[in-house]
């Protein structure tokens, strides 16, 4: 059985990635190969920005337990992917491994401390090397990567990425046209297969809620508009990123449960929609209010392959039409978009003509 690698971000605190990780891994199992997600250091500024949450959680207790509740489920998710026993440095040589595969999410985005040389793959040979879904995060790339980019992907063996920016950021600076832009890993596995790693948080004592999964500012305008449609439809509304809620302590597997249950899913997150869709919920996407605007790029991928662009929110009002849905046409193009991304990795593994996948 031919072992692969998986580099990725290891992100401990947030949901897509944990999830996508994950999806990966199964991925990769159902293609009968041997999956392993490779332990590598933090990027400088996500350290930073940990340490700093670390020192201010320090002085509020509460806010501290909350912190360390939340990182326990973390951990716990974490027990259903497969870890390399060492962490790797860009000195590591892993000879053991059949390919190397980085991705999905955004472990080519420079704003986040990425691009490395472990985020291109430049510890092992070009013909190990593979992107699955990689991301940018970002519609252009600053000049000064230009270079280390293209030495890097020039020979890779197989590239995919998962927003059309960043195949054209690819294709403007090598001579290469076989670069695929495929869906997040998340969206490969079925609502069942989520189902093994779901979990009901223990807190959740209702029914009937509106879940509120907000990476930006969410404005007074909108959370009154929320809270309207909560009160007209006798809904709890849940925020879980809000440390004062008891849902913040929620992981990603609790996450799972969330979304699959809620009466209408609000949210300016990539994968929140991405599981909104795949558990057939009704949910309303919204621009992120911190105008950053690269961030935007997967949601407007999304709503494109998809043709999801009835669940924008249209800057004044949650409509009777955001409350229904009907993603028959967009599950149609999942499964096309799924045969797509499974072929490119028997391409790219060297497994075209074996029974799997």
């Amino acid at each position: 059985m031919k072992k692969v690698g998986i580099i990725t971000i290891n992100d401990h605190n947030n949901y897509g990635n944990r999830l996508q990780n994950y999806a990966v891994q199964e991925i990769l199992k159902n293609l009968n190969v041997e999956p392993i997600t490779i332990k590598n250091e933090p990027a400088t500024n996500t350290k930073n920005k940990y340490l700093l949450r670390k020192i201010k959680s320090f002085f509020n207790k509460d806010s501290y337990s909350q912190i360390i509740e939340r990182k326990s489920c973390f951990e716990n998710f974490n027990k259903n992917i497969a870890f390399s026993s060492k962490r790797i440095t860009p000195y590591s040589k892993l000879r053991d491994y059949s390919f190397l595969i980085t991705g999905s999410d955004q472990v080519w985005n420079p704003n986040f401390g990425r691009l490395r040389d472990i985020d291109l793959l430049e510890f092992t040979e070009p013909k190990k090397r593979i992107s699955f879904s990689a991301s940018f995060g970002i519609s252009k790339l600053p000049a000064q990567y230009h270079e280390k980019l293209k030495n890097a992907l020039q020979d890779y063996r197989a590239i995919s990425v998962r927003e059309y920016a960043g195949k054209e950021i690819i294709e403007n600076i090598i001579d290469r046209k076989d670069v695929e832009v495929l869906v997040d890993p998340t969206m490969l596995l079925t609502a069942e297969e989520w189902d093994k790693v779901s979990k009901k948080p223990e807190q959740l004592k209702t029914n009937k809620y509106i879940l509120n999964y907000f990476l930006g500012e969410l404005s007074e305008k909108r959370k009154l508009e929320i809270n309207r449609i909560a009160k007209e439809n006798n809904c709890e509304v849940i925020n879980i990123l809000d440390k004062n809620s008891p849902f913040y302590c929620t992981g990603p597997s609790e996450f799972l449960y969330l979304e699959k249950h809620a009466f209408l899913v609000c949210t300016d997150s990539f994968h929140s929609c991405v599981f909104a869709t795949l558990y057939n919920r009704p949910f309303v996407i919204f621009d992120r209010e911190d105008h950053n605007t690269s961030m935007n790029s997967r949601v407007e991928t999304l709503i494109q392959k998809l043709q999801l662009k009835n669940r924008e929110y249209n800057n004044n009002e949650i409509t009777v039409e955001n409350l229904k849905h009907d993603y028959t046409e967009a599950y149609k193009i999942l499964e096309e978009e799924r045969k797509k991304s499974f072929s490119f990795l028997r391409r790219a593994l060297d497994l075209e003509g074996e029974n799997n996948g």
